[in-house]
């Protein structure tokens, strides 16, 4: 599959259900094509449609040495993602596969099939030294087409039998299906979830992620893994300043209510093609305060879209950025819930999975 530049709506016409509002080459590409309006849109929002592939990759884990994160390996069931929110920082990685940063991450995905068997082989390596792996951190490892292919549940059923660590994170009510399954795990003090909760405000909601779960019903959702005794974090994130910047605090109280024990935040990141889709998406939607919302990005990324150094990127840096921090340590406060990470999870119980490791020579 090429990009998709064909499904592009230009500028100033949102597509219903999708995020993005483009669909440029990708950065690799040595052809780039334009999309022109000539005038005939009428079928467009028809031919935008969801595709899928297997993934071919040979290797399930993968591993980061970033000081900003509090995990070294992870997970990701799939590449793309349907949900469409349009400030994922993932959206970039889809130039890799010769696909738009754009529509085409939303629309074409890949699905990695064989991740369980490739697990428990990576485990099985007899120099495997078991810390937590995060599974959902690229792309939503409970997104739509999970429901069919069930690869996150396989995931976990094979973590749970090695007695392995798990950070989940999702913002898809689709976890409920696997509480039996993350129940058990949270009784040996081998997982957190986190349920990430941007805005209250539905409207918002339907441009900003097209395709997620509501966040009244992610609310629920907390409710419900909380009650099932399983550590429930939120995440306020992305934090858009002049955009849902005023929900801080609701977000936060409305959150500690329904269970979740902790909530960290990361204010709204624009790497690679991010900083034209984002805009593109803002002039489309909220014309009026664009270029509020822009301006105050920069006060805190060094008059840039984007700051990737380590220690800047998450947060930013500036008084902008640190009155946001300011206000989220308070609303943590006063909803009584702890700031950030609040549980580490057991690496002791950790059993290699049998029957697949290298063989021995005699």
């Amino acid at each position: 599959m090429g990009s998709n530049n064909d499904l592009a709506s230009l500028v100033g016409h949102g597509i219903k259900g999708r995020g993005a509002v483009s669909n440029a080459t990708g950065r690799y590409e040595s052809i780039v094509k334009i999309a022109v309006d000539d005038g005939w849109r009428t079928s467009i929002d028809e031919r935008v449609v969801t595709q899928w592939r297997d993934d071919a990759t040979r290797t399930i884990i993968t591993r980061n040495q970033s000081p900003d994160i509090h995990f070294d390996r992870s997970i990701n069931p799939y590449r793309g993602c349907e949900h469409g929110c349009v400030y994922c920082f993932a959206r970039p990685t889809h130039t890799w596969l010769g696909h738009s940063a754009g529509l085409d991450f939303e629309t074409r995905l890949y699905a990695k099939r064989l991740a369980p068997e490739l697990l428990k082989q990576e485990l099985a390596k007899p120099n495997y030294q078991c810390e937590p792996i995060a599974v959902g951190v690229n792309t939503d490892c409970y997104q739509p087409l999970e429901r069919e292919l069930q690869i996150t549940r396989a995931l976990l059923q094979v973590l749970l039998a090695a007695r392995h660590p798990v950070y989940l994170i999702t913002k898809s009510s689709l976890i409920e299906r696997d509480i039996d399954l993350l129940t058990e795990l949270a009784e040996n003090q081998l997982i957190t979830v986190s349920i990430t909760l941007t805005t209250f405000d539905t409207e918002l909601s339907r441009k900003l992620e097209p395709r997620a779960t509501a966040p009244h019903r992610r609310l629920k959702t907390i409710q419900r893994l909380a009650s099932a005794g399983i550590p429930t974090r939120v995440s306020v994130s992305p934090i858009i300043p002049a955009l849902n910047e005023e929900e801080i605090d609701e977000l936060i109280t409305k959150a500690a209510g329904a269970g979740a024990i902790s909530a960290y935040g990361i204010i709204l990141r624009l790497p690679h093609e991010l900083q034209s889709l984002f805009p593109e998406w803002l002039h489309t939607h909220y014309p009026l305060r664009a270029n509020r919302v822009l301006k105050a990005l920069r006060s805190m990324r060094k008059d840039s879209l984007n700051d990737a150094r380590f220690g800047h990127r998450m947060m930013g840096s500036g008084p902008r950025a640190d009155i946001i921090k300011q206000r989220f340590k308070l609303a943590c406060k006063k909803a009584g819930i702890a700031e950030g990470r609040s549980i580490e999870l057991d690496t002791t119980q950790f059993r290699p999975p049998h029957g697949h490791g290298q063989m021995s020579l005699f």
